[in-house]
């Protein structure tokens, strides 16, 4: 073997040793990384903004891949976890799914049934009604005979709503003059008499509306008070 042949094969020798170096560098930098950021797991984050008090559903959220050590504790990654709960702030678009932003929806107690009704949004809710709220379900019925006057009563007092639907813009109706504009399904929990008393006022009664009881408040209210009319306010 000649000089040049020599020096030759000490170069490939030279260039094999550089590429191993560059290998096992490499390695070390993918192995530091991996060790910083550690294994992934499932999260989720929201396809688009959801009102507050929205009943959730598994559309409303992507899936993705975080490092596990990169999630907050709070991260929600089985969407089983949320079933059946409730936004309880508005929720944007983007946002990380979080067990703190969602709570128990409202359940009916031993006695109770869900009844639901379209309420005005204007002049029912206002964005100020929520799951979990006392309202008192005032109805007001026109009068039925020339010399009669018109009358408001309070249907149910206390009554608790356990669901807020969506915003919903009624179809006109000739023969009924609330079904005009926008109105919200509001769901509440009641007894079989107020139950009764609540599909009455919403087949019968001109307008139906709803006055958010203050939290702790006494829902009893005297039968006197009940029942309003203009005359006998005079």
């Amino acid at each position: 073997m000649n000089a040049r042949q020599r020096r030759g094969v000490i170069l490939l020798l030279l260039s094999v040793l550089c590429a191993v170096g560059a290998f096992v560098g490499v390695l070390s930098v993918i192995d530091d990384v991996e060790s910083k950021v550690g294994p992934e797991t499932t999260a989720y984050k929201l396809r688009a903004d959801v009102p507050a008090y929205r009943t959730l559903d598994a559309d409303s959220f992507q899936k993705v891949s975080m490092p596990k050590r990169w999630l907050p504790a709070t991260a929600v990654t089985d969407l089983a976890q949320i079933r059946g709960k409730i936004a309880v702030t508005p929720l944007r678009k983007g946002s990380l799914l979080q067990s703190d932003m969602v709570v128990e929806r409202p359940a009916l107690e031993p006695g109770q049934q869900e009844i639901a009704i379209m309420i005005d949004a204007a002049t029912g809710v206002a964005g100020k009604i929520t799951p979990g709220a006392e309202v008192n379900i005032y109805a007001t019925f026109d009068a039925k005979e020339q010399g009669d006057e018109p009358v408001s009563k309070l249907i149910v007092a206390g009554a608790k709503v356990i669901d807020v639907g969506r915003l919903t813009a009624l179809e006109p109706d000739a023969g009924d003059r609330r079904r005009t504009g926008e109105a919200v399904p509001i769901t509440f929990a009641l007894d079989t008499r107020d139950a009764q008393r609540v599909a009455y006022a919403e087949s019968f009664a001109s307008h139906v509306r709803l006055a958010l009881v203050a939290p702790g408040s006494d829902t009893a209210v005297d039968d006197k008070d009940r029942t309003y009319t203009l005359d006998g306010d005079k």
